[in-house]
């Protein structure tokens, strides 16, 4: 079990395994952010979409809210890949970042709005099916109030420590934090964060006691090891790649099962302290339920399309993303797989977001 959680200024500035058990404390939104949450708009929703044609969608531009902040391994992704989709479709695709709350807030945003394809979310699976099993009071429901569009790539992690930091692998991390009096910190973009619950799981693996400092963002995690503010972080690769080239942090390990061939010299977490361990996470389209399902199979068409183009997939390798392309029905069966899983986990390991 960690010692209790203490949180740190933020700075400022911007630049799944086989699990078997984790130890996680003051996961999830408080209730103070939850009670900000806009009321739910029934009129909106209840838009009857019997007679929106989407033979001609889209036919104005298209919002993305993204409830994570700039920089972040599924904003670089979604900045990389709907590009080319915007492109395609010869209509704008927009942006917004709305994070907070560990990304309720934004996809609250996306659950209330018309389901009429104009509004998409663009979310990690720890906001789809970690937090709704660690969450008391959920404003949505991920299966009732969203559809599925395309699982577009999973975000592939790297352990990082300050570039100055005297632990070079994943060995180095465990033998420090097993001698060290007190526990080594490590970063997150906030509690319930894949950031957050990657490192415990490593933690809870290796037998060792960390303390968590979240912050607001997987950017601002990563800026804080940068500064040596903590001692390390599990961050996706597309968010510390600058970082590291830029020689102000070092990517130690990486997460995934075998070397990523972009990141040769770089070993695994299993084959460099921890064996076994792995972890990555997703970044999904979703969209508010009730949207019509040809306007779905375009965005999913095009997705794909997309994920094939040289040029995407070269920039999504090259910060540590691998290019996916599952399709809405598929994804709909990986989310209810997933959410079952966290919640046998959960049980299992008495977590509560209390």
């Amino acid at each position: 079990m960690l010692n209790k959680i203490t949180r740190r200024n933020l700075i400022q500035g911007s630049l799944g395994a086989a699990v078997t058990g984790l130890s996680l404390n003051a996961i999830g939104a408080s209730d103070s952010n939850l009670k900000d949450l806009p009321a739910k708009d029934v009129s909106t929703k209840d838009v009857s979409l019997k007679d929106i044609s989407t033979k001609d969608y889209p036919n104005k531009p298209i919002k993305l809210i993204i409830p994570l902040a700039a920089g972040s391994a599924v904003d670089s992704a979604a900045r990389i890949v709907m590009q080319k989709v915007s492109t395609s479709l010869g209509m704008g695709i927009a942006i917004d970042n709305q994070p907070g709350a560990a990304g309720l807030i934004g996809a609250d945003h996306v659950a209330k709005s018309a389901p009429d394809g104009y509004t998409l979310g663009g979310f990690n699976d720890s906001i789809m099916t970690v937090l709704p099993n660690l969450q008391s009071k959920m404003p949505w429901d991920i299966l009732r109030d969203f559809d599925p569009v395309s699982l577009v790539a999973t975000v592939e992690w790297g352990l990082v420590v300050p570039f100055e930091s005297s632990i070079k692998n994943a060995a180095d991390l465990i033998a420090k934090a097993k001698r060290n009096a007190t526990p080594l910190t490590f970063s997150s973009g906030g509690n319930g964060s894949p950031q957050h619950i990657s490192m415990e799981l490593f933690a809870n693996q290796a037998k060792i006691s960390m303390m968590h400092v979240p912050y607001k963002g997987a950017t601002q995690a990563a800026v804080a090891v940068a500064a040596s503010e903590v001692d390390a972080a599990f961050i996706g690769l597309a968010t510390v790649t600058a970082l590291a080239k830029a020689g102000k942090l070092r990517i130690i390990a990486v997460s995934t099962p075998t070397r990523l061939p972009q990141f040769a010299d770089i070993p695994t977490v299993s084959e460099s302290g921890l064996s076994g361990f792995e972890f990555n996470s997703w970044f999904a389209l979703m969209a508010p339920s009730g949207m019509p399902k040809n306007a779905i199979k375009i965005l999913d068409n095009e997705i794909n399309k997309a994920l094939k183009d040289k040029a995407v997939i070269d920039q999504l390798i090259a910060q540590g993303l691998t290019p996916r392309g599952v399709n809405s029905g598929e994804l709909a069966i990986m989310l209810k797989a997933q959410l079952a899983r966290y919640q046998s986990l959960i049980k299992q390991a008495n977590i509560s977001s209390d």
